[in-house]
């Protein structure tokens, strides 16, 4: 299997969990952290589009508030300040309502969105995340996703929209640093 044809969102999941991995946090701790990154990608993009309509500034100050009286934190990953919490099972990414993302639910959402080729798109995105150092990587891999991700319009047209992702090109990057 070469190619995928797959959305944007399910391929910075996965692309963002395998660097966390690479970093140093847990698989669970990973996953979370990169479904946190798509969704908080997703938001600026949607925004940026005009399909959501930012918070009020009221609003994102009352949630700020909620989240730090919860014990919310952030942790840097692709550029993003991902909201976490510590909870009994690791570090978690928390959604607006400050509840814990569940690993489970991001393995089963990306099991669904790529099928058997998950095995193999995972397998060629740690062989690029190992080709580069820790500090490389945290500056590159943003960049890194932007390069092999699925190619769609421009625009509102592309939002949801499905591409190819090349699981050939993402092995090549790994042979260049």
């Amino acid at each position: 299997m070469d190619t995928v044809t797959i959305n944007r969102a399910p391929v910075l999941t996965l692309w963002a969990a395998v660097v966390a991995e690479r970093l140093g946090f847990d698989r669970d701790e990973a996953l979370t952290l990169g479904k946190a990154v798509a969704g908080l990608t997703a938001q600026s993009k949607g925004q940026r589009l005009g399909i959501f309509t930012p918070s009020p500034e009221a609003v994102r100050l009352q949630r700020a508030e909620k989240a730090k009286k919860a014990g919310v934190f952030s942790v840097a990953l692709l550029g993003r300040a991902v909201p976490v919490l510590h909870t009994d099972e690791g570090l978690r990414s928390v959604g607006k309502d400050q509840k814990p993302v569940t690993p489970a639910n991001v393995e089963k959402y990306l099991k669904a969105k790529f099928g058997e080729a998950l095995p193999t798109t995972r397998a060629a995105m740690v062989k690029l995340a190992k080709s580069r150092g820790p500090e490389q990587l945290t500056d590159e891999a943003f960049r890194l996703y932007e390069a092999f991700r699925p190619g769609v319009p421009a625009g509102e047209s592309g939002w949801g929209a499905k591409g190819t992702l090349s699981i050939k090109k993402i092995e090549g990057m790994a042979e260049k640093k």
